[in-house]
């Protein structure tokens, strides 16, 4: 956390009240904000009525939820960014042409962000929804997009490198080899490195610029796909689409 005078402690303190509800927390009582925040119960009643006062946050029978206004943070950004916009419409001809579920995602700090969805199916323990987070380091979409990172060595030194399955990828050394292929390749494939049984094979997608602003993937179960199958059968229309959307993208 930055000691600069500049920063505004109370600002990040209401922002981690709203980042304590998640899809498996979405109605948290004052003692369950203050405990997920690290706030005392005083300083997290405070924030919770504050929001509360602007419509972000409803109050029912001591239990505490985010409303929808709560969007609005977030909209502000996709409607800046446009990606979101112009990705959704390959991502469902993608989808509908490899009959998986696919996905695009930014880079946040350490973890990758789902930004636009189509599933088929779910294939997963836990429910992937836009603003879905994971650690980029043991994802597809996240090798990517660490693949065209100037800064990479250093995000790997925040991310922890916990193993999430018994197969991930935690070794630094191995990880920056790895993605030095990702980007003499063209796209990454992560073998039940996040999750048991769940392979995917992702590419970048780049701005105006050259750079990369995103990636996309499509993802599988093992016990549906071989790893030869996905990249013979899914990289090409993976990469047709990401062409497709660079082209867009230099429009907009």
């Amino acid at each position: 956390m930055s000691e600069s005078g500049e920063f505004v402690q109370s600002l990040a303190r209401g922002l981690a009240v709203i980042r304590a509800f998640d899809a498996d927390h979405a109605q948290l009582t004052l003692s369950d904000v203050a405990r997920r925040t690290g706030l005392t119960r005083a300083a997290a009643r405070r924030f919770l009525h504050t929001l509360e006062q602007l419509g972000y946050v409803r109050g029912t029978d001591r239990l505490f939820s985010l409303t929808p206004r709560v969007l609005e943070l977030g909209f502000s950004y996709l409607s800046a960014l446009s990606l979101p916009e112009v990705v959704q419409p390959h991502l469902e001809r993608l989808s509908r042409e490899v009959d998986e579920s696919v996905s695009a995602a930014v880079l946040d700090g350490t973890d990758i962000v789902y930004i636009a969805r189509v599933p088929t199916r779910r294939i997963m323990s836990v429910r992937i929804t836009i603003g879905t987070r994971f650690p980029a380091y043991a994802t597809s979409m996240g090798r990517v997009l660490l693949a065209a990172a100037a800064d990479a060595p250093e995000v790997l030194a925040a991310s922890g490198l916990e193993p999430q399955t018994e197969r991930t990828l935690t070794d630094p050394a191995a990880i920056l080899a790895e993605l030095a292929r990702v980007r003499e390749q063209g796209w990454a494939l992560i073998d039940g490195e996040l999750e048991p049984g769940l392979r995917s094979i992702a590419a970048p997608v780049h701005g105006r610029d050259g750079t990369v602003v995103a990636a996309i993937n499509v993802s599988t179960s093992a016990t549906r796909d071989s790893v030869e199958h996905l990249v013979e059968s899914y990289a090409p229309p993976l990469l047709r689409t990401t062409a497709a959307i660079d082209a867009e993208l230099r429009l907009v």
